[in-house]
């Protein structure tokens, strides 16, 4: 447990900010612009296109928590973004924070 609580925003941000969920972020962000890119083609073709899928992909499991509200549960997606990132950074703050006190003991990972 931290000796200095945070709050929710900082506890975000701390966990946001870093290269792995940052390029998660970047991932489904261009994922996101190519379903876009598609649906508006597909539009002025008539034909369907499953690329929405992708996006609900990219974001899964949490945006698959949304799927039976119908075209509302479309706010899944930036939602299931957020939480995954969160993970990841956790997972990432968590591995460097363990590595650099262990080469602060003396301990070496080599």
């Amino acid at each position: 447990m931290d000796k200095n609580p945070r709050s929710l925003s900082q506890t975000f941000r701390h966990y946001l900010v870093n290269p792995l969920a940052l390029g998660y972020l970047g991932v489904v962000l261009a994922v996101c612009v190519w379903v876009t890119i598609d649906a508006v083609s597909a539009s002025s073709s008539g034909d369907a296109s499953f690329a929405g899928l992708w996006a609900v992909l990219a974001t899964a499991p949490t945006s698959m928590l949304f799927l039976a509200a119908g075209p509302v549960g479309l706010i899944g997606i930036p939602i299931g973004a957020i939480v995954q990132a969160t993970a990841l950074g956790a997972l990432y703050r968590s591995i460097t924070e363990r590595r650099a006190r262990a080469t602060d003991v003396g301990v070496s990972n080599a």
